[in-house]
């Protein structure tokens, strides 16, 4: 299988191989009476093979040096949350307040840290399965998503004092959130709820009510908004393909097929119209036109991926995963001109990290580590290297 994760140019592969092939002159020079003319000629063809062998094998063993030395992500912070067990699940972030938000699924609690201070500061319990989170600056609240008991809760974003209670249905999961509109979307439904159908709710942010729902094909795992805010990205894993909405029609305009099943996580490159697609089935990253869902490129992943991220300002796109696996890993890519992309980095993490977020705004990449052996839950803290 070809080996993605190396990068760099092939100068010591050839200089080793030409000095191979500088040692065939000694062995034609050998005495015919020691070997025999005959096997003369096989010994110097059997070293020319290995020389020319030799050379593929010394170019990845001399660029996999140079991509594993070349840091493009710095770990630079772990913060621990202590006495929280189990996968925690999406992030959120209050940029003003230096504030970090975790769903902890498992622990049915969402956790709050502090990137100032690089402490825990709060645990906020009562939840089923919390999941979609998302804090929203200007109305000063804390949306949290909880997918065993069907419901949105909105929290006072400085104090945690609960506001409303919106009841929808079974499968709360992702959120999403249009700043312009003031507008909350929320995916749930599917078999969660026992239906043969997903939605996406419609909420009213400002207001704590829901509008209206838009239906999908399955229960959603992933929702994108596009700048404007009038296309909604839906990935549905259970179908193999995303759906696009018209968010002032309520309606999907278009349904787009994923060759690789199971896409779960996708970020959005709006000024280049690109979506950047994780899959299960085989691990990939698709990159895709976001106004025709036309594939334009694939490359393989982390397994157990659980999210996906795009740095506009270096151009790269971030994958996560190990949900599962005794080995957490992210993986990066750069994107080029001409719709190329190439892996540059794959890093470890910690065991079972698979959710990670990305914040332009403070130009830092979160991952979520679950407690493993003597490790206590943590943040892993990366800063994006140029």
């Amino acid at each position: 299988m070809k080996n993605y994760w190396t990068v760099g140019n092939s100068s010591v592969g050839f200089q080793v191989a030409v000095r191979n092939l500088q040692s065939l002159k000694y062995s034609s020079q050998l005495e015919p009476r020691m070997f025999g003319e005959t096997k003369i000629k096989k010994f110097s063809l059997l070293l020319i093979a290995a020389a020319l062998l030799s050379i593929p094998i010394l170019v990845l063993l001399g660029t996999r040096s140079r991509a594993e030395s070349k840091e493009f992500l710095r770990l630079i912070q772990t913060i621990s949350i202590p006495n929280v067990k189990g996968r925690l699940d999406h992030l959120d972030v209050d940029v003003k307040g230096q504030r970090l938000f975790v769903s902890a699924l498992e622990n049915g609690t969402v956790e709050a840290v502090s990137l100032g201070t690089g402490k825990w500061v709060r645990s906020v319990p009562g939840f089923k399965k919390p999941q979609g989170i998302s804090y929203v600056p200007s109305l000063n609240k804390l949306f949290i998503a909880s997918g065993d008991d069907g419901m949105l809760r909105a929290f006072r974003g400085n104090t945690f004092e609960l506001i409303d209670s919106i009841k929808l249905e079974l499968g709360p999961n992702r959120v999403a959130y249009d700043p312009h509109a003031e507008i909350l979307y929320v995916g749930y439904g599917g078999k969660d709820a026992g239906k043969e159908y997903g939605e996406v709710g419609v909420i009213d942010a400002k207001r704590d009510t829901k509008i209206r729902d838009i239906q999908v094909a399955a229960h959603p795992a992933e929702l994108l908004l596009d700048r404007s805010g009038q296309m909604l990205f839906v990935l549905v894993p259970v179908a193999n393909e995303i759906e696009v909405a018209d968010t002032k029609a309520g309606r999907i305009v278009s349904t787009w097929p994923v060759t690789s099943q199971r896409p779960g996580d996708a970020a959005l490159d709006d000024l280049n119209h690109r979506l950047f697609i994780g899959t299960h089935t085989p691990p990939e990253m698709i990159a895709m036109d976001s106004r025709t869902g036309k594939e334009v490129a694939a490359l393989p992943t982390v397994d157990g991926m659980d999210g996906v991220y795009f740095d506009a300002r270096r151009q790269r796109v971030y994958v996560s995963g190990g949900r599962g696996f005794e080995v957490g890993s992210v993986c990066v890519y750069q994107r080029h001109e001409g719709d190329h992309y190439s892996p540059i980095a794959k890093l470890a993490t910690r065991a079972g990290a698979g959710t990670s977020f990305w914040s332009p705004d403070l130009d830092r990449y979160f991952v979520a580590a679950p407690a493993h052996d003597n490790e206590d839950t943590a943040i892993l803290v990366y800063q994006p290297q140029p």
